[in-house]
């Protein structure tokens, strides 16, 4: 039997689908108002994320610009006591220094001198044999001899001839030419007495004496050595002493040019050393190149100093002390403050506006770690250390803060 109540055929009933409500239309206003909050929304969110990245690049250029700018340390120079007196170093040398060479060949026969005597000018240092000039000498008188007497018998050929010209037994050129023959053996015999006295001289070079007072420093030769005349080349020729004169001794110093203007000829001066601690060597100037050296801006000077007991010794290192009475201010700066450039010496300075000032500065002494400043900088300057080799006048930088505890 059929049913028309929706029951299916397993006897449940259908579920019934309930429509959705019907909502009224909204209104064009509405919906007008809706469009323009959210483009309200958009637009200010996009205005912020606009504003945060201009913040962001201001930020960013900012710490470009200030990272560009180098920061740097400085140090303030340092004001040094008015000097009393300059010190300064020198290396003791003897006044007169001499090699002694030989002027004749042959083989060292006894020297009469070794290192460390006291010679006076003129005392023999040493003997030398000489065979072969002896032999030739020796020669040399008999080849005068012969030159004597062929000079004799020119004389004679000349004289007759003379005589037999005067009444006309020969001819004008005959006797011209035996008078000729007498003047050319004339010239011989001066060559062969040269020649004698030259050997003369040789042999006297056999005895080798001390050109002046001093002390032998070196000797070089032992007996039966053999000796060759000369100061040069590569084998044979060579010293045979060395003699110094050692009082007085000369100190070479190379004044800074600050203290030039204050180093003349006659200031006196006291020389020490580290072997006599305590003990003061009164010394002189006596000379100066009265001329700056470019390289190292230093007057050249010489100071002498007496050693009649032979205590100094030649070579020595001292320390040289001058009282210039120079009354300028000085500062010392760290070494490494200072530029080498080929303007000269300069340190870079920075100003109250930050910027850097390349100046110029005189350099007075060199304490190693530090130097003496004579010019250029002062006191209050703040002086860049460790500046770099591509700083440049007027640059910006920044000054580092001074560590805790440093003003």
């Amino acid at each position: 039997m059929d049913h028309d109540d929706g029951i299916g055929d397993g006897g449940h009933a259908a579920p019934e689908i309930t429509p959705p409500p019907k909502l009224p239309p909204a209104s064009p206003r509405r919906a007008l108002l809706f469009v323009g909050l959210v483009l309200l929304v958009l637009g200010v969110a996009a205005v912020a994320t606009v504003l945060s990245r201009m913040h962001d690049s201001r930020v960013l250029a900012d710490e470009t610009a200030q990272n560009s700018v180098p920061t740097v340390a400085v140090v303030h120079p340092i004001l040094e006591k008015p000097d009393e007196e300059l010190v300064l170093p020198g290396t003791l040398q003897a006044y007169i220094e001499s090699p002694i060479y030989a002027r004749t060949n042959g083989y060292l026969l006894r020297w009469y001198h070794d290192i460390g005597s006291r010679v006076r000018q003129g005392e023999l240092l040493a003997d030398i044999d000489t065979p072969e000039v002896d032999e030739e000498l020796t020669q040399a008188k008999a080849a005068r001899q012969q030159v004597v007497a062929a000079l004799n018998l020119a004389k004679i050929n000349a004289d007759r001839y003379q005589s037999l010209r005067k009444t006309d037994s020969v001819s004008q050129q005959e006797a011209d030419t035996q008078t000729s023959g007498y003047e050319q053996a004339q010239a011989n015999l001066a060559a062969a007495d040269a020649n004698v006295k030259r050997l003369q001289d040789l042999e006297g070079f056999k005895h080798v004496y001390a050109p002046f007072d001093g002390v032998i420093t070196r000797r070089n030769v032992d007996p039966g050595a053999l000796i060759n005349a000369g100061s040069s080349g590569t084998s044979g020729p060579r010293e045979l002493f060395d003699i110094a004169r050692t009082d007085p001794l000369r100190v070479y110093v190379s004044v800074p040019q600050a203290y030039a203007p204050a180093i003349h000829q006659g200031l006196d001066a006291v020389i020490t050393l580290q072997e006599f601690p305590g003990e003061k060597f009164r010394a002189s100037v006596a000379r100066t190149a009265d001329a700056i050296d470019t390289t190292t801006r230093t007057l050249l000077t010489e100071v002498d100093v007496s050693n009649k007991d032979g205590k100094l010794l030649p070579g020595s290192f001292g320390q040289v002390h001058f009282n210039p009475k120079i009354d300028q201010e000085k500062v010392t700066i760290p070494v490494n403050a200072m530029l080498f450039r080929k303007e000269g010496a300069q340190v870079a300075v920075v100003g109250s506006d930050g910027k850097v000032q390349l100046r110029h500065i005189s350099i007075g002494r060199d304490y190693g770690t530090t130097l003496e400043i004579v010019g250029g900088v002062n006191e209050n300057d703040r002086i860049i250390v460790n500046p770099s080799d591509s700083i440049e006048e007027g640059q910006k930088v920044n000054v580092a803060a001074a560590p805790r505890g440093e003003s």
